[in-house]
């Protein structure tokens, strides 16, 4: 009996290190890849064709294709499985801080509130494309992508979050929030829009980015 209790504990144990909060949710895919069994996709925006200002930061970790256009990779939780912490035995619910991710399934997990972020992607020969699985949004001719995002915690307070594999989270303020175990460094993916009566908009409690003709938002990456 001994034996069968403490087997269940380590297995436990082990889900709780292994597994992310408890719900459906979106990040951006890194180019170390995706966590363990999460569904992938990709949307490619076609950007200005005149005088293309698309930029990068320096040395970025983001998985995908940047050059005249952009092709953004994701990674979506999608199992709605409950994530136990087994020094507690409740909910693994996300923890709060200062910082969004991607909503996927309809709603934003415990905690967040929603808001979203519009592209005006270029209007000449649109070439726009996506596959695979992506966060809520709309993706014809222009790009819409919803976030979830809070501000109930200090992100200067490192949160716990799995820390097996790099990760990008979506900057909500001026500052990273930190997580345990992990190194952060700021990076950003900057668009050129639509030039002629542009409709770049953002509504709702969408995250840190440059607005105006083109947008800039900004990511935190953890290693």
């Amino acid at each position: 009996m001994m034996q069968t209790v403490l087997a269940l504990f380590l297995v436990v144990a082990c889900v709780h290190a292994a597994s992310w909060p408890q719900g459906k949710y979106t990040l951006v895919k890194p180019n170390s890849g995706c966590p363990p069994g999460w569904a992938e996709g990709w949307r490619h925006q076609d950007n200005e064709d005149g005088d293309n200002k698309n930029a990068l930061s320096s040395g970025h970790h983001f998985s995908g294709s940047f050059g005249r256009n952009t092709r953004t990779n994701y990674c979506s939780k999608i199992r709605e499985e409950k994530v136990t912490d087994w020094t507690t035995w409740k909910i693994v619910h996300w923890p709060k801080g200062t910082y969004c991710i991607l909503r996927k399934g309809g709603k934003c997990p415990k905690g967040f509130a929603n808001g979203h972020v519009h592209w005006d992607d270029e209007d000449s020969n649109n070439e726009n494309a996506f596959g695979g699985t992506l966060p809520d949004g709309e993706y014809g001719r222009n790009t819409l992508i919803q976030y979830c995002c809070r501000t109930d915690g200090s992100s200067n307070t490192p949160i716990e979050l799995p820390t097996s594999k790099p990760f990008y989270l979506v900057r909500k303020s001026s500052a990273c929030q930190r997580v345990k175990g992990m190194n952060v460094r700021g990076e950003y993916i900057k668009t050129d829009d639509e030039d002629k009566d542009n409709k770049n908009s953002w509504s709702g409690n969408y995250p840190s980015i440059a607005t105006g003709r083109n947008i800039i938002v900004y990511y935190c990456y953890y290693s």
